[in-house]
């Protein structure tokens, strides 16, 4: 990685709240999302989240401004430039002519002599094991974060179970699986589908939260379902069969004579998950603009017929 402060632009001394301003404002210019013409815009984001992430680590940070590590987190070898170091070891570091930290820390056992350096080897000395080192020489790799996502669920989706496609904040499109009976709010974790790591470790994972859309149909109460249907007054007086839509395509109702409108039919195992049940409220719709006829019946009962609906 390039110096994190060059990558957000920043001065060594910048605070932490002029760091995550300028880490906002660089993230939401360069984020895939807002550049999906751009080829570049994932690495230049994964690039701005790493040095973010790089410098909000205190002891990290503390320790690239003293030379102690560079920009990747491995420790540099610095101190070996004075007593007890061979010119031409010196003069390799110095300009940076090939030599790796093991070749200059033999330069530097060799001026105690041989007997001493064969001396540590029987002994089995590691001079490379120590702090922020791992076997073999490389350093530790620190795992990318979490990202969290909403993944909006449709009510046909929740009750029929399967797949459903999530753009990811890395630009990445997967297939979500939903649980059997998911739940509005209900988590799913995606492993390894997160952020990348800044250090060269694994991906983050993904933290999927669920969000059941509004339907244009039906209201939800739990695991049952409400929904409005319109019927002709004739319909109301003298019953007859309407069909109602469930989530399993549309099923037939039957209406008996003079129902009353004011309670809700329902329909046993037609809501969420096929566990709660369909309830559908009847709503009388009378002719547009009027009918003259009806309106001589409507009359013809008001004054006949009356019959009181209201307490007052």
């Amino acid at each position: 990685m390039r110096d994190p402060y060059t990558v957000l632009g920043v001065s060594r001394s910048v605070s932490e709240k002029d760091l995550k301003s300028a880490y906002r404002k660089l993230a939401k210019a360069h984020h895939p999302d807002q550049n999906q013409d751009d080829p570049k815009a994932h690495a230049k984001f994964s690039e701005i989240s790493a040095a973010y992430d790089f410098l909000t680590d205190k002891e990290k940070r503390g320790a690239f401004d003293r030379g102690e590590i560079d920009a990747d987190g491995t420790p540099k070898f610095a101190g070996f430039g004075g007593a007890g170091m061979g010119a031409g070891a010196r003069r390799g570091a110095q300009a940076g002519a090939g030599f790796s930290a093991e070749d200059i820390l033999k330069e530097f056992m060799s001026g105690f002599g041989g007997a001493q350096t064969r001396g540590s080897r029987q002994a089995g000395f590691d001079p490379f094991a120590g702090a922020g080192m791992g076997g073999g020489g490389r350093h530790q790799q620190t795992k990318g974060e979490d990202a969290n996502v909403t993944l909006a669920v449709s009510l046909e989706d929740a009750h029929k179970g399967g797949s459903v496609p999530l753009r990811l904040p890395t630009n990445k499109v997967v297939n979500v699986k939903l649980p059997d009976k998911v739940e509005d709010g209900q988590q799913i974790r995606l492993k390894s589908q997160g952020m990348p790591s800044p250090m060269g470790g694994e991906p983050g994972d993904a933290i999927v939260t669920v969000k059941f859309e509004r339907h244009r149909h039906f209201r939800r109460d739990g695991a049952d379902l409400r929904v409005d249907v319109p019927i002709t007054l004739y319909e109301a007086v003298l019953g007859g069969k309407v069909r109602v839509p469930t989530l399993d395509g549309s099923a037939e109702l039957t209406l008996p004579p003079n129902i009353n409108t004011a309670k809700a039919l329902r329909l046993k195992g037609k809501g969420l998950d096929g566990t709660g049940d369909l309830y559908a409220s009847l709503r009388v719709v009378l002719p547009e603009n009027g009918d003259p006829d009806l309106e001589s019946l409507m009359r013809f009962w008001r004054d006949q017929k009356p019959y009181k609906v209201r307490d007052n």
